[in-house]
């Protein structure tokens, strides 16, 4: 299954699974760190991901897959049968009204919307035989982040959490990165499905406050933690009458991530120490608002990447 995610993202999870010699007790409250590194057999090739999932996004046909005989048959009927869609409004065959060009020494077809990514093609792995099960929005969305096309099962950013860990302990090992549209299937698109709950997305929000809750609530740093060690304590009271469950472990790790990530997640997102020049790279000065918004996103997800989170989306 873990392949099926994503071209097989899930497949950088399943190294760390294998060869984890805490793989079976990591469920086990009490053993071990649950989103410490988890070691693997093979030394992965990627650390780190960043999925860049613009919902609702160009065509492939128009950016990077070029079709010509869509030139060809230009106008005319299809000669396949095609199912009515909801709007019940099938037309005929339609060109891309961008040029493709070759591009570096692989030769790659970029269309004329990208004229800087074609400059680096030779740095990526354009793939063209992807294809999906599902033309609804909702199940093509799980399909696409989970395997399946229906929800309830761990999303990829789950996976490669719970088998690589995180090398950050003050911050989540799965950051989703809201710029303002969260994909249809809403967050089961980021679900942990089966595993435990603290290997779930977590959502930061666009602007000055990104995440919800984590304000200090008291003036005194003492006061805090004393509050929240009582609230531990009558967690695993609780969890010693009742056993092992995972609501009320993973609400014990939450509580004490949320607490350290008070003072990670400020430093994470002043962006002040940015130069002028890097902003202007990502796009900060872009004409349209949600175009800077997705610009200070990015640039978020590199400095989680740089400090050792594993996944992160944009969405």
């Amino acid at each position: 299954m873990l392949s099926l995610c994503s071209n097989g993202f899930g497949s950088l999870s399943l190294l760390g699974l294998m060869g984890s010699k805490t793989f079976g007790n990591v469920l086990t409250s009490g053993k071990t760190k649950p989103l410490s590194p988890q070691p693997s057999h093979f030394e992965p090739k990627a650390k780190n991901v960043i999925f860049l999932y613009m919902d609702g996004g160009v065509s492939h046909v128009d950016t990077f897959d070029p079709k010509p005989l869509l030139a060809k048959e230009n106008g005319n009927p299809m000669k396949m049968r095609i199912e009515p869609t909801q709007f019940n409004n099938n037309g005929g065959v339609l060109k891309s009204p961008w040029e493709f060009k070759k591009y570096g020494q692989s030769g790659i077809e970029v269309s004329d919307l990208f004229p800087h990514v074609a400059t680096c093609v030779d740095d990526l792995a354009i793939i063209r035989s992807m294809v999906s099960e599902f033309s609804e929005h909702t199940n093509a969305n799980y399909f696409l982040h989970t395997g399946h096309g229906l929800q309830g099962r761990p999303s990829m950013g789950t996976w490669i959490s719970y088998g690589l860990g995180s090398e950050n302990q003050n911050l989540p090992g799965f950051v989703v990165l809201n710029g303002g549209l969260i994909p249809s299937g809403g967050l089961d698109n980021f679900n942990n499905g089966f595993l435990p709950a603290h290997y779930q997305g977590s959502i930061f929000q666009s602007g000055e406050s990104p995440v919800a809750n984590i304000n200090k609530s008291e003036p005194i740093p003492k006061l805090q933690r004393n509050k929240l060690d009582f609230v531990r304590q009558l967690d695993k009271r609780l969890l010693g009458r009742i056993g092992h469950t995972d609501e009320i472990e993973s609400a014990i790790t939450n509580y004490e991530l949320a607490y350290r990530m008070q003072d990670t997640v400020p430093e994470l997102t002043d962006l002040r120490g940015e130069s002028s020049r890097i902003k202007k790279l990502y796009g900060f000065d872009a004409k349209y608002a949600h175009t800077r918004t997705y610009a200070r996103q990015c640039l978020i997800a590199r400095r989680l990447v740089e400090r050792g989170v594993r996944f992160v989306e944009l969405t």
